[in-house]
């Protein structure tokens, strides 16, 4: 589930399925409902100096558009989406690509590297099927300015 290279870049523009969207920085694809990615999208907007990232939940029209593109389900717990000039990458090799991107902390999340890639996502399966646990908040809800600039429905 890692890397979703089977895909051309930019694949998604030709997919009359995909609503146009501003796609010149990074875009996060997230569950919108879920407490700890709500806590991911508030934390890359905090950290994303350059101002590049763009945060989308699963649960709108162009972040249900874009998951379903590269045949992943948006209402699945495993569903985490990075796209960057036009390649997509899910699970753990998302997360960790977005660390490597911010900078600074984040890059720790590259440390995951160290693991094999087989139990790199396993980690995130198990952390993506409780992620209700850590509990639920609507990630589009009051969001700070950092965040409501960064927000594509």
């Amino acid at each position: 589930m890692a890397v979703l290279a089977e895909r051309i870049a930019y694949s998604y523009r030709e997919d009359p399925a995909v609503p146009a969207f501003d796609d010149s920085g990074q875009i996060a694809v997230m569950d919108g409902d879920c407490a700890l990615c709500s806590w991911g999208a508030r934390t890359i907007a905090k950290l994303d100096k350059a101002g590049t990232f763009r945060l989308c939940p699963a649960q709108s029209k162009t972040g249900d558009a874009l998951v379903r593109h590269y045949g992943l389900d948006p209402v699945d717990p495993e569903t985490w989406l990075f796209i960057e000039d036009g390649q997509a990458w899910s699970g753990m090799e998302a997360i960790i690509r977005i660390g490597e991107r911010l900078g600074g902390a984040a890059r720790l999340a590259s440390l995951l590297r160290v693991l094999p890639r087989g139990l790199r996502e396993w980690i995130y399966r198990r952390i993506a099927h409780n992620r209700y646990r850590f509990g639920k908040s609507d990630m589009c809800a009051t969001p700070d300015d950092k965040l409501r600039r960064r927000l594509m429905t």
